[in-house]
């Protein structure tokens, strides 16, 4: 199917799009009619653990391998759709998928070699030919759709985003990817293309003082957000380093809005602590928050920041920032209010009665802590001048859409066990930045 990539300069978005559905077609109606063996190879992606200790064991691949071959068309068909006017984003994810997911599961099983730390079943060797193949496909994709894009920016931005690629598709989670290598490294690319020197040029007189202010702040908040135990020593490495980013966005009104996401998760979290771990459902180590729940919070909106600077779109990715954060703020408040004052929540797929706790469940004192939460952040956003009106609604629209979508995959992904909650914080913080920023570049 990756040949029909070359055809994308000859069509029209429309076109090609109809080309992708065709192909999810032949793949539901043809293809079961064909009786082909369309296994993977049985690499270190598709070993499990012997519980006992043994060696690894080949797990059953057929019904994944089934709902790949659906998922990989749509995934191209959402790409289009996505990325409409820009078929080279759609051509280069695309190579990245087929090139670099596929010879990665080939040279892991041939090669082997050291695991992953984060992921036993995954090792070095694949990751890099992951990056290696991905890079080169897309880079070669990227040039015959647009050769136009200057040929060294090209390289650049295909690296990074085949690392990024190789990063998700590596990631110990069950969700196919499919989904999230074609997702993530379409976005990144989308922004990474942004990315000008001019715009970083003219932000330059600024940032020489902003990041060393940037390195001392931070460094005092996370010292003493340890020493009151509100975080440990990991969630205080990585919320360093996130609240650096956010801060050279647009120095401290940028990080104040850090700093009330974070004041408000953490007396959100405290308020009924007692009550909540007596039913079990408090959050782990007294509250303190690690490495995990910091990068699935705030990840997005240092991506936003950094695009604040290194982009001539400042104003739209200012508002994606304060979506993020509204949606984190509104995201976290929701969920310990309504898990203090509520006993029974409402899955919201299907509305039915869930003990308070169950991802996916929401609460009607929950849901209106959220929007409350959301909404302060927004404006204090609108109050130190980093969004007009018209950004501040769009902020709060978004972030409020952002914190549905975060339960709506808890009550279907998480539930089911094919994603964490880190994950379905990142995909609701990351929902609400898109959708803040689309709004704002189509007004």
């Amino acid at each position: 199917m990756l040949g029909f990539a070359f055809l994308l300069p000859f069509l029209t978005w429309l076109q090609a799009a109809g080309a992708a559905v065709l192909a999810l077609l032949f793949n539901l109606i043809i293809l079961p009619r064909l009786e082909l063996d369309l296994s993977k190879p049985l690499g270190d992606a598709s070993r499990a653990a012997d519980p006992a200790g043994g060696a690894a064991k080949p797990v059953q691949t057929d019904a994944r391998t089934w709902t790949g071959i659906v998922l990989y068309p749509l995934s191209v068909l959402a790409l289009i759709l996505l990325f409409r006017h820009e078929m080279h984003v759609v051509a280069a994810v695309w190579a990245i998928m087929a090139s670099g997911d596929g010879l990665a599961s080939v040279v892991g099983e041939a090669v082997g070699g050291p695991k992953l730390p984060y992921n036993t079943h995954k090792t070095w060797s694949g990751l890099l030919t992951f990056v290696a193949a991905g890079t080169v496909g897309a880079w070669v994709l990227t040039r015959w759709v647009n050769p136009g894009i200057d040929s060294g920016q090209a390289w650049l931005v295909c690296a990074a985003t085949a690392a990024v690629g190789a990063l998700a598709e590596s990631l110990p989670i069950r969700l196919d990817d499919n989904v999230t290598v074609p997702l993530v490294s379409g976005l990144f690319m989308f922004a990474a293309y942004l990315v000008e020197r001019s715009a970083l040029d003219s932000n330059l007189p600024y940032l020489g003082r902003r990041i060393i202010l940037a390195l001392g702040i931070n460094l005092v908040f996370a010292l003493a957000a340890l020493s009151l135990k509100l975080i440990n020593r990991s969630g205080a490495i990585a919320g360093f380093l996130l609240g650096v980013a956010i801060y050279m966005g647009y120095g401290y009104k940028s990080f104040l809005l850090l700093l009330g996401f974070f004041v408000a998760g953490s007396l959100a979290t405290r308020l009924g602590y007692a009550k909540k771990a007596a039913r079990g459902i408090a959050e782990r180590r007294g509250g303190a928050r690690s490495w995990r729940e910091a990068t699935a919070n705030t990840l997005t909106a240092a991506f936003c920041s950094v695009l604040v600077i290194t982009t001539h779109y400042e104003a739209a990715f200012l508002v994606a920032l304060i979506a993020a954060l509204a949606e984190a703020a509104g995201d976290t408040v929701s969920s310990e209010i309504g898990q203090w004052l509520s006993g029974r929540a409402y899955l919201i797929t299907t509305l039915a009665p869930v003990p308070a706790g169950v991802d996916g469940g929401i609460t009607l004192m929950g849901t209106g802590a959220g929007i409350i939460a959301s909404a302060l952040i927004v404006a204090v956003a609108y109050a130190l001048g980093l969004a007009r009106p018209g950004g501040a609604a769009f902020a709060l629209g978004a972030g409020v859409a952002g914190n549905l979508f975060d339960s709506v995959l808890g009550a279907t992904l998480e539930r089911r066990g094919l994603v964490t909650n880190a994950v379905v914080n990142f995909a609701g913080t990351t929902f609400a930045a898109a959708l803040a920023f689309a709004l704002m570049v189509r007004r």
